[in-house]
């Protein structure tokens, strides 16, 4: 393994060093288009079955019927799976004696088996993106980046990070110290690393593979033992994860209780049971902004990294590319119904229009000009359900009701329903656009709120800088994980970039053609920056992999 795997690990520290584009894994479809049978097959066969997982302290099964803890396909069907429950306290007892080879291992041991694990999911990416696509709703590209082989980049940088900064310090260094004209003091001196503790995965809905495979992996090549508590709604992911995992190392000579998975009860509330655990030294939690503030008061005893909810803006000032910037936009609101912790969210226009190369153009045209390329975007329904997906859990058509029907604002661009070919019951929905004004105070609160889903705000400000104090204060107060813009003017730039730096969110200008606002490049962007209300993580820095382990100082005297 450490043949196979360091190798890969070293070009993802290098990747990392130089914040280039890098992947071992290769993410268009026509790459893995020869597994879709197989993948789909394998999918298949895990319905209507018990979840096959040898761990220890069962007592019970979660599902298969939805009342009793079971997933059910946002395109419109039961999953039917059982999966195994255990006793937490039997096996937060049998992972801290599993714990104990896993951390005496090297961080290149540890390394080599993640590369490993990492390698066997990937040889399964059909069967991965099939499990987000009907746990969380994703459209087809979506299910295999997300759900799949970008999940798998976010665990590779973790891994890499964490053996870059583990192999920071020497084994062993003799210290010498001159005294006098000819005197010396000497030590002999070794480092050792120390790892925390159990680690906790809380995962999310929408992303389980995607934002949890960030801490699982960073927390377990760091020599700590992982516990992955997945979403009720979005257990496969992480359970598929688990399987491997622990088969893994069981073929290296490890415990396989180093990893496990908390499978919960309807009503349990295990992740806060969990969570207070003395035992448990890392939370990883990725979710609603309100359970994180809890966590971080409450799990005291931890290292808790918390990813939450976001409000995300866009300011447009002026564009040399007019058509471009609609088509953009329209994609960016579209792609998996608004579900991305980064799609934006509340889009900033001057109430008098802004400078474009098609000439002036007016607030109402704007808004009606993104209204047709939304339409134009989203004219074929077999087309628009592979760029919305399903929304994975019914309140956000509350959401878009409220949208549609003028309560929240002047509707410019309503909602319609779209009809799957293959799944005539799933919900999809197209994207509600509201106008709203920022001189109304009422508009103001709506905007600064959370709203999940296909529903974004055309809103009316006075001018460009009135719209970059508006988004400056929206991250603030509301938090944010990505914010973007469109201008031709150097001043608007430049304050823009001065008030992302210090509210803490990444800034993407003028985005045309296919990379869109919502996208983070794994090895190269950091996912958060710890700065604002939106989570105090940052995937892909160094201080993610850091806490999770010690330096432990012997010193010898010559």
């Amino acid at each position: 393994m450490m043949e196979r795997h360091l190798p890969l690990v070293e070009q993802a520290m290098e990747a990392l060093s130089g914040r280039t584009h890098w992947s071992p894994y290769p993410d268009d479809h026509a790459a893995h288009a020869k597994n879709a049978p197989e993948g789909e097959r394998d999918f298949r066969e895990l319905l209507g079955r018990p979840f096959a997982l040898d761990q220890p302290g069962r007592d019970g099964t979660v599902g298969p019927a939805p009342a009793q803890g079971g997933e059910t396909s946002p395109y419109g069907f039961p999953l039917d799976i059982a999966y195994p429950h255990s006793d937490p306290g039997r096996l937060l007892t049998a992972m801290e004696t599993a714990m104990a080879p896993w951390r005496t291992a090297t961080p290149a041991e540890r390394a080599a088996v993640c590369g490993e694990i990492l390698d066997r999911i990937h040889a399964r990416s059909q069967l991965f993106a099939q499990a987000a696509a009907h746990t969380c709703g994703h459209g087809p590209v979506m299910a295999l980046h997300a759900g799949a082989v970008h999940a798998q980049d976010r665990g590779l940088e973790a891994v890499a990070l964490a053996y870059a900064e583990q192999t920071r310090f020497p084994e062993r260094v003799a210290w010498r110290r001159p005294l006098g004209q000819d005197g010396v003091f000497a030590l002999d001196k070794t480092f050792r690393i120390v790892p925390s503790g159990i680690g906790l995965v809380v995962a999310g809905a929408v992303f389980p593979a995607w934002n949890g495979y960030a801490g699982l992996f960073a927390s377990l090549a760091c020599g700590n033992a992982v516990l992955v508590k997945p979403h009720p709604s979005a257990v496969l992911p992480l359970a598929l994860t688990v399987r491997v995992a622990r088969e893994v190392l069981r073929e290296a000579g490890f415990p396989p209780d180093v990893v496990c998975l908390a499978a919960e009860h309807p009503g349990e509330g295990l992740a806060a049971r969990l969570a207070l655990d003395p035992r448990i030294r890392i939370v990883d939690y990725t979710g609603g902004a309100e359970f994180g503030r809890w966590l971080t008061e409450h799990a005291t005893q931890a290292r808790v990294f918390t990813a939450g909810s976001a409000v995300n803006s866009l300011l447009v000032e002026s564009t040399a590319g007019y058509r471009d910037m609609l088509a953009n936009l329209a994609f960016s609101l579209a792609l998996y119904s608004g579900q991305l912790c980064t799609s934006p969210q509340n889009l900033l226009i001057p109430r008098t229009g802004i400078t474009t190369d098609e000439g002036h153009k007016g607030y109402d045209d704007i808004v009606a000009d993104l209204g047709t390329a939304l339409d134009t975007l989203l004219a074929d329904d077999a087309h628009a359900a592979d760029i919305l997906g399903a929304l994975h859990r019914p309140g956000l058509l509350d959401l878009v009701a409220r949208a549609d029907s003028g309560r929240l604002g002047t509707v410019a661009h309503r909602s319609r329903a779209v009809r799957h070919p293959h799944h005539p019951d799933a919900t999809i929905r197209t994207p509600a656009l509201v106008c709203l004004d920022a001189a109304r105070a009422a508009d103001v609160e709506t905007l600064l709120t959370e709203w999940p889903g296909p529903v974004a705000f055309a809103v009316a400000v006075d001018g460009a800088d009135a719209g970059v104090e508006l988004l400056a204060r929206t991250v603030r107060e509301s938090g944010a994980l990505s914010v973007g813009a469109y201008t031709t003017s150097p001043r608007v730039e430049a304050a823009l970039a001065e008030v992302c730096a210090d509210s803490g969110v990444m800034l993407s200008l003028n985005l045309t053609g296919d990379w869109y606002i919502s996208q983070s490049a794994v090895y190269s962007d950091p996912h958060g920056t710890g700065l604002n209300p939106s989570g105090n993580t940052a995937y892909g820095t160094a201080a993610f992999v850091t806490p999770r382990f010690s330096v432990v100082p012997v010193r010898r005297r010559v």
